[in-house]
């Protein structure tokens, strides 16, 4: 029998175990969601006392980052078209790809700073982490990609397909670095 016959998510009626995965799932999706929403409007919008992609820009600028501006649209729809996938459980593991493409480039900034806040990667790094978890376990029965079918049926496979793209492009974007 295969692994995504046996899933309890799989098209089968629902037990308590299954049931509080999706809540679980459910919650953790909406928060990290939420969260990076709010990180992208930052840097497009200047909303929540971000910089914009003015500022934004100039900032990535002063990191080494070609194009500061062209880096500042391109982080802030990452973070909120990611976070906007990862709420509503669509695309799951394409969004989730995006954000943790994002933070491993973050990471990669923030690291000579220390573990914690105020100038630490922890936070940064729980995104990261919670991101590729969630491309790994797929969005929970409460999705979007629950109603779609060809990711009806998460696979474990799209995670992992899902954090290399991460992986790669952030590498990508981390070599253009000056």
């Amino acid at each position: 029998m295969a692994f995504r016959d046996r899933h309890p998510l799989a098209g089968q009626a629902p037990d308590s175990s299954a049931t509080a995965f999706s809540a679980g799932i459910l919650l953790l999706r909406l928060m990290l969601g939420l969260i990076m929403m709010a990180h992208g409007a930052q840097k497009l919008f200047g909303w929540f006392g971000g910089g914009g992609i003015d500022g934004t820009g100039k900032g990535f600028t002063q990191l080494g980052y070609p194009a500061g501006k062209v880096m500042a649209v391109v982080a802030g729809l990452s973070e909120g078209l990611g976070g906007a996938g990862i709420f509503l459980g669509l695309l799951t593991p394409l969004a989730a790809a995006a954000v943790l493409g994002t933070m491993i480039n973050a990471l990669d900034v923030t690291w000579d700073g220390g573990f914690f806040a105020p100038k630490g990667v922890e936070f940064t790094l729980l995104i990261a982490v919670t991101a590729a978890a969630l491309a790994l376990t797929g969005p929970g029965r409460h999705a979007v990609d629950h109603y779609l079918p060809v990711l009806r049926h998460h696979r474990v496979s799209y995670g992992i397909a899902a954090i290399a793209l991460a992986a790669v492009t952030a590498c990508v974007v981390l070599l253009i670095r000056d």
